[in-house]
């Protein structure tokens, strides 16, 4: 599962447990103020306990440089923790995953994908307004159990 030819000997594969460390790293550098319950210590173990196959990592050598993780209930996909290290931005590195995650949400039957960006974070809705999403007349929600 590798999208090499656009890459540049990048390569895009499903998530391995020995990935953990490199994932972390860059979640810390991409999303400093992200909740505690966004950190990887959270998030990867219940990712990997419902449709682990749904996350994939972008890796250059050893070092993981993207990620993204997706999710589809039978209704509707969803697209999280899209991130791409900063030093690796602008070499296709983020559409080529989102791309990666929309063809296995496709291939599960989803025919519609949502996600979710901060207002205020005007380039990454730059970046997916680029990739053909539009922006929905919707009001995002949410509720937190806590641990």
């Amino acid at each position: 599962m590798t999208d090499a030819d656009s890459l540049s000997g990048r390569e895009i594969r499903i998530y391995r447990d020995s990935d953990f460390d490199g994932v972390d790293r860059l979640w810390r550098r991409v999303f400093p103020d992200d909740p505690p319950r966004n950190a990887a210590a959270q998030s990867i173990p219940r990712k990997l306990a419902f449709q682990g196959e749904l996350f994939f990592v972008a890796t250059s050598g050893a070092a993981v440089i993207g990620t993204v993780m997706a999710g589809y209930d039978g209704h509707r996909g969803w697209l999280y923790s899209v991130a791409v290290d900063p030093d690796h931005r602008r070499a296709g590195i983020g559409k080529a995953m989102v791309r990666q995650a929309e063809r296995a949400l496709r291939d599960l039957g989803c025919n519609k994908i949502n996600l979710q960006v901060r207002e205020r974070n005007a380039s990454v809705v730059a970046f997916y307004e680029s990739l053909g999403y539009s922006l929905e007349p919707v009001l995002g929600m949410g509720r937190y159990f806590g641990p």
